[in-house]
């Protein structure tokens, strides 16, 4: 993926992507607003849910021996994972072991980071998505550009065209006078959907939240895909990040006020799947949970930017944001897009990257993120903060990038005042040969990438150090 703003950049030129986002986060925010109106002490809610999971990360280890514990005695099995290969290569191992050779999947972002269905698709598994975005982005080969709704940059026409021509490639095809009806779409990936959840004996799921207390693991989805998979295979595979935990089913129930009017503007999630281990006669028979590190904590040792674990995945922040709005979720080259992105991805995988350096800066500083999020993460502190990170990682650089070249050429001529005499009567030469012009245009360069979003004013022609010595001879 190329680096922020030029990602941004062609996104930008897609008038038909910035129609739909428009549409769906417009949508979804007069949603919410309403749903936010009729709570009373939404505030204290989400000082509540941020103090939680405050105290919980500072006493993460002791939460995540108590939920294997809980776990091991309900009779399932937990299983650690240092990182993104370790947690494939446990997912694949414990699939080939069933003999199985494809899985059910309910949305998961955790699967997302760690690239699971390819690894699977490498040794031989076939992942079928359940939840109706994820559907339509994989049907369409595509990658999912918001937290909530993953397909959120097509409209109905386009995913009328990607059923028709892919889904028979996957299973039972669509109706040939499928329109772009709504109901009808849904119709016919519930068809499609159908067959997979009676024949599967492999799930894959995500998890919402982990209650320490009782080992207990909870999904919370809109469409009963999660309930299909949850309950009818005999093998259940979990993958979590270790911040999922929460200690007590007192603490699960703020999470379950502020997530569903967060996230989709509703006041109770249509589906609320809970489940502790195994049952003898209910349920999967095997039961695992891959409890997943990848960066999480390196990212808890840093006091400002451990913030970032707080996130509930509501996707509050992109729906407000006006520069997700513009732009979408894939040019951010994450699977966490948005402000939450901008500030998760880069510590969970480090600034190494191009990508990954221009994340903070993904942003314009507004604040919304911050109003909307039901954690009250501190996004825009965030935000600065990584930017100084970045900054510096630059400094160690052998080859000065031109930002530094340019400061060090301005600390140069501002330490003396002759040198920026100098600079002045050289700036006021430039004003008199462009004195029919009101501002330079784009520089060259570079300096290219400051006028191409600001205008750059003509110097004056005459420097207050100019008039002064002028006017008080």
């Amino acid at each position: 993926m190329p680096a922020f703003p030029n990602a941004a950049r062609s996104a930008l030129a897609d008038t038909q992507l910035r129609r739909n986002l428009a549409h769906a986060t417009g949508t979804i925010r007069a949603r919410r607003a309403t749903a936010v109106a009729e709570v009373d002490d939404w505030e204290r809610l989400r000082e509540a849910g941020r103090a939680v999971k405050e105290r919980t990360l500072r006493h993460l280890d002791g939460y995540l021996v108590q939920l294997e514990e809980k776990v091991t005695a309900a009779g399932g099995q937990v299983h650690w994972a240092r990182d993104a290969e370790e947690a494939n290569r446990i997912v694949v191992d414990l699939v080939r072991a069933t003999g199985e050779r494809e899985v059910v999947k309910v949305k998961s972002m955790v699967t997302q980071e760690i690239g699971l269905n390819d690894a699977l698709a490498d040794a031989g598994i076939a992942a079928y998505e359940t939840d109706l975005a994820e559907l339509i982005v994989q049907l369409g080969e595509d990658r999912p550009s918001h937290i909530l709704v993953p397909a959120i940059h097509r409209n109905r026409a386009e995913i009328r065209e990607i059923f028709l021509r892919s889904m028979g490639a996957y299973g039972a095809p669509a109706p040939a006078d499928l329109d772009d009806d709504p109901r009808r779409l849904a119709e016919a990936a519930r068809r499609h959907l159908r067959e997979k959840f009676l024949r599967a004996k492999v799930a894959v799921s995500g998890v919402n939240f982990l209650v320490a207390e009782t080992g207990t693991a909870v999904v919370v989805e809109s469409e009963g895909n999660g309930r299909m998979c949850l309950t009818l295979p005999e093998t259940l595979i979990s993958v979590a990040g270790i911040e999922k935990v929460v200690p007590s089913w007192q603490d699960l129930e703020i999470f379950l006020q502020l997530l569903p009017r967060s996230s989709t503007g509703e006041r109770m999630n249509p589906y609320t799947s809970t489940w502790t281990g195994t049952q003898a006669a209910d349920g999967p028979r095997a039961f695992h949970l891959v409890l997943l590190d990848g960066g999480r904590t390196e990212t808890l040792a840093d006091p400002v930017g451990r913030q970032a674990l707080h996130c509930i995945r509501c996707s509050a922040c992109l729906n407000v944001c006006p520069v997700y709005e513009r732009v979408g979720g894939h040019a951010y080259g994450s699977v966490y897009p948005g402000p939450i992105g901008a500030v998760l991805s880069p510590q969970l995988r480090g600034t190494a990257s191009k990508v990954d350096r221009s994340l903070p800066y993904a942003s314009s500083l507004c604040g919304a993120c911050y109003e909307a999020c039901p954690v009250k993460i501190d996004i825009p502190g965030l935000l600065v903060h990584l930017r100084a990170r970045v900054v510096d990682a630059e400094r160690g650089r052998l080859v000065p990038g031109p930002e530094r070249l340019g400061m060090a050429a301005a600390k140069w001529v501002l330490a003396a005042p002759s040198r920026l005499a100098a600079a002045q009567r050289a700036g006021a030469v430039l004003a008199r040969l462009l004195t029919r012009r009101e501002r330079l245009g784009r520089l060259p360069g570079p300096l290219s990438r400051w006028t191409d979003a600001r205008d750059a004013p003509v110097p004056a022609t005459e420097s207050f150090r100019a008039w002064w010595r002028r006017s008080h001879r």
